[in-house]
């Protein structure tokens, strides 16, 4: 029922839009010579004719409108391509997953080596009292 509705409110805008359009280049026929107003005027009927032999809601071949109607199969080349598509996003992956593993590795190893070359234990640094003794000593390092 919306459909149909809709559909005939489409039909009754686009007859409105035709008149709208007919009166105003009515409005000015007067001005053209003799022989362009009946050649205007015999158009004019064309066009009535043919609008009233066709139908008032337009059918829609939807199947006929795709681009593949008919065999919806991708063939040889299309399973090749997709295959050779699926492969590319797979390596792609694997190889975001390789650097980010490397990245996280060498920022181990970095901390790693900082800690290890450092004067203080590693101990040290998982003691509480350690870190609130830095905090404070380099409070009043930044007063003094």
């Amino acid at each position: 029922m919306t459909t149909s509705y809709n559909l005939h409110h489409i039909v009754s805008q686009q007859a409105r839009y035709g008149l709208r359009v007919a009166a105003r280049m009515s409005a000015g026929l007067d001005d053209f010579p003799h022989d362009i107003s009946e050649r205007l005027r015999v158009a004019r009927q064309q066009a009535v004719a043919r609008l009233h032999s066709a139908p008032v809601a337009p059918s829609y071949n939807y199947s006929a409108s795709t681009p593949n109607s008919g065999d919806d199969r991708l063939g040889l080349w299309g399973w090749l391509a997709s295959g050779a598509m699926a492969m590319v996003l797979v390596a792609g992956l694997v190889t975001i997953n390789i650097m980010q593993e490397d990245d996280r590795t060498m920022d181990l190893a970095d901390l790693d080596a900082v800690l290890l070359t450092d004067d203080l234990p590693p101990e040290a640094y998982a003691d509480r009292g350690f870190l609130q003794y830095l905090k404070s000593d380099s409070a009043r390092s930044v007063t003094q």
